[in-house]
């Protein structure tokens, strides 16, 4: 840093004053060797904070580099997938989903974008985390998502069923579908279970207390007058098999009940006890079958 003549003399004044002896006298010889040390001093402090500030600078662009880099980079996907057990993921943001037998789930390993976008195909039941500025989208093989913002629902979308089943326990939710090309939302409220039919495009809405529907994560499977083949339909998806009615006059039957963790066998013995149906084990001619198929007539 260089000094102006009237300043080096200012300077010069100022330390004169303070180096008066008791006499009222001076050394210029002395003055000048403690005026070039205070002028050496700082400009020594001022090299110093120029290198520290540069210093921090470069830290700084290389950090802000390095995270903008990371956030370009595609979020790897993860994907959890159950057999004959259930089992709960923990996402990014805090959501608990709880998977249910054959079923999976696929999500980022971070969540990037204004939404948090997971896929699922099976059966899960979501407690989705709060965040008002971010809504959490639940896509499936059906052309059909769940959107919401913060909330409980269980959801049942097996990629080789036709029907989506959405049941809303707390909060609010949206079903989002295509039919003829024009995409349609339809608003849930807590208590209500929704029925979407791929085949057809169309949605059916019931009152419900979500037991019957969320029974599965305590192992339950509870029938409340509920219709054969929608018994059947839980029993599958539970035990892996496909059933097969050959006689349809016994689709008209209802059944109540419930079972905690019963073998598949102790459950349609109930069923013919009840209301005579009958049941057996069919064998596949192709031995690659994942799935047992049982005949009911």
């Amino acid at each position: 840093m260089k000094y102006t003549d009237r300043e080096l003399e200012d300077i010069l004044n100022k330390l004169i004053a303070s180096t008066r002896s008791p006499r009222g006298r001076f050394s210029a010889a002395s003055s000048y060797p403690q005026l070039e040390k205070k002028l050496n001093f700082r400009n020594s402090r001022l090299y110093l904070t120029r290198t520290f500030a540069a210093a921090a600078a470069v830290v700084l662009l290389c950090l802000s580099v390095w995270t903008a880099y990371l956030y370009m980079q595609p979020a790897t996907i993860q994907t959890v997938s159950t057999l004959a057990e259930t089992r709960t993921v923990h996402l990014p943001d805090g959501t608990s989903v709880t998977l249910n037998h054959y079923s999976s789930l696929s999500y980022p390993e971070r969540f990037k974008s204004d939404n948090r976008e997971v896929e699922l195909s099976g059966e899960a039941y979501f407690e989705v985390a709060k965040n008002p500025e971010k809504r959490f989208i639940v896509s499936t093989s059906h052309q059909s998502q769940i959107e919401v913002l913060g909330t409980h629902f269980n959801i049942e979308a097996y990629e080789k069923d036709d029907k989506v089943l959405a049941t809303l326990v707390e909060g609010k939710i949206g079903f989002i579908f295509t039919q003829d090309n024009v995409s349609k939302k339809v608003l849930m409220d807590p208590g209500q279970k929704l029925v979407y039919d791929s085949r057809d495009c169309k949605v059916q809405l019931y009152a419900t207390s979500g037991e019957s529907e969320t029974a599965w994560k305590e192992g339950k499977i509870i029938f409340r007058n509920t219709p054969l083949e929608e018994g059947l339909r839980m029993l599958e998806k539970r035990y892996n098999v496909e059933f097969i009615i050959k006689n349809d006059r016994l689709k008209g039957d209802s059944f109540t009940g419930t079972f905690t963790n019963q073998r598949l066998e102790r459950i349609l013995e109930y069923f013919q006890l009840s209301s005579q149906i009958r049941w057996r084990y069919l064998d596949s001619p192709n031995i690659k079958d994942e799935k047992s198929k049982i005949e009911i007539y």
